[in-house]
């Protein structure tokens, strides 16, 4: 597994409940601040292999940006249940739900 990747995912299982990152801060975390697209590659093939909470995990406009509607139901259902307010056009308010590892929350 490259280096790149097991950080990625080590980032996606380090986010807490109640909380989401967004593909480009778990990228930049990851050490490639414009792989956006390798997390959502990631978080695709290998979610149910290592166990990820691929729900706590939204766009850089703390979207819901899965198009599928069941699965966007899933998510918006799962982060509900964590205590994550989604908003009717499925937006989190990121201020106040965004996991920024090391800092005081």
């Amino acid at each position: 597994m490259q280096p790149f990747t097991r950080k990625v995912i080590d980032i996606i299982k380090s986010i807490p409940e109640g909380y989401v990152m967004t593909y480009g801060q778990i990228a930049a975390l990851a050490g490639s601040a414009r792989g956006a697209r390798q997390v959502v590659r990631i978080l695709h093939s290998m979610s149910a292999a290592y166990e990820l909470p691929w729900h706590r995990v939204v766009n850089v406009k703390g979207e819901i940006a899965i198009q599928d509607d069941e699965a966007r139901f899933k998510q918006n259902l799962y982060l509900s249940g964590e205590g994550v307010v989604v908003d009717e056009t499925g937006r989190i308010n990121l201020e106040q739900y965004r996991y920024c590892p090391g800092s005081a929350d």
